[in-house]
């Protein structure tokens, strides 16, 4: 048994795809899972089992739209993932505030290339960086509400899904997944 965190991106957001933490909570021991627990209420689970998180994934994604009628793309990180992303932050020379710093979760690696195509300069004052792997680290020194840089910018630029978190959201999974 592996400790996980399930990442669903765009439930109960401005009065969307509403999901209860309980019921969720519910389907997700309903598999066979173990120390469910759940973060806010925007998606975030952290949860035990023996699944490779791609089918585990996958079965939430499943579960969710059957029992909720909901769509939602689901990414999941296990709790050794998590910790080469908190350990690797790039950006912690200049990102001062954990609630403008983002991770955005990417479903696949995408091509370096693809990453590198995409001008930083373009995009300031906010700062991004791929370090490889499935992450991209974004500093929105003016506010996360107000960058480019969201999910569906890297989901068009990239051709993978895409489900971001703040800092604090991050370390908070990290913390959880290491209970």
């Amino acid at each position: 048994m592996s400790k996980q965190v399930a990442l669903l991106r765009g439930i109960n957001v401005g009065g969307r795809n509403k999901v209860g933490m309980a019921p969720l909570r519910e389907l997700l021991e309903g598999f066979g899972y173990d120390e469910v627990r759940t973060h806010l209420q925007s998606g975030n689970v952290v949860f035990s089992t023996a699944e490779k998180p791609e089918r585990a994934a996958k079965r939430i994604a499943e579960g969710v739209s059957e029992q909720f009628g909901v769509q939602v793309p689901v990414l999941t990180r296990s709790r050794a993932d998590l910790q080469k992303i908190v350990k690797a932050h790039p950006l912690s020379g200049i990102a001062s505030d954990p609630a403008r710093l983002l991770v955005t979760f990417l479903s696949a690696a995408p091509k370096a290339k693809l990453v590198k195509e995409v001008d930083p300069a373009s995009y300031t004052p906010d700062v991004f960086r791929f370090e490889g792997g499935r992450e991209i680290y974004v500093w929105c020194p003016n506010g996360v509400h107000k960058t480019k840089l969201g999910h569906a910018f890297w989901e068009k630029r990239l051709g993978v899904t895409a489900t971001a978190r703040n800092w604090r959201t991050v370390e908070r999974l990290l913390e959880m997944a290491g209970e």
